[in-house]
């Protein structure tokens, strides 16, 4: 019977996944920015300057597309490639401060539509629900045995 529950169970979680996942990515063009174009912000704007092997395996993508991602904000003026003086043939992105205002601007939309969807959920249970996506992220993470 637990075997049968647990079955139940990740059935339940499998299902609900899925439908964050769907749903989520309605929301692919919240602030003018698709979701890589987002990801990649965010984490520029939280770095210095990362590299494009470095930003490959942040995000666990081979270097041909953090290549092709990357070269699209650079277009748009959302980063700026630096040469690397210490290694004249690498070089790293920097977020500009467009891209900084542009990502400003996406993320205020997005927590603005968060705070719709959260608007009937108690502190405690956002605050538990972020726990929990958090210890998910940190599993996802983990390289598998």
């Amino acid at each position: 019977m637990a075997e049968e529950q647990t079955d139940k169970n990740l059935e339940t979680l499998n299902h609900e996944l899925i439908t964050l996942i769907r749903l989520g990515s309605l929301d692919k063009k919240h602030g003018g920015l698709d979701r890589s174009s987002y990801t990649l912000l965010h984490h520029l704007s939280n770095h210095d300057k990362v590299g494009v092997k470095a930003l490959a395996e942040e995000f666990g993508l081979d270097t041909s597309t953090i290549s092709r991602q990357t070269s699209v904000l650079e277009a748009k003026d959302y980063v700026v490639k630096v040469p690397d003086p210490q290694d004249g043939r690498s070089s790293y992105f920097q977020i500009t401060a467009l891209g900084a205002q542009t990502f400003a601007e996406a993320r205020d939309i997005r927590l603005q539509r968060y705070e719709q969807i959260f608007e009937d959920w108690s502190p405690g249970d956002c605050q538990t629900f972020s726990g929990l996506l958090a210890r998910l992220n940190r599993k996802l993470q983990q390289k598998p045995d």
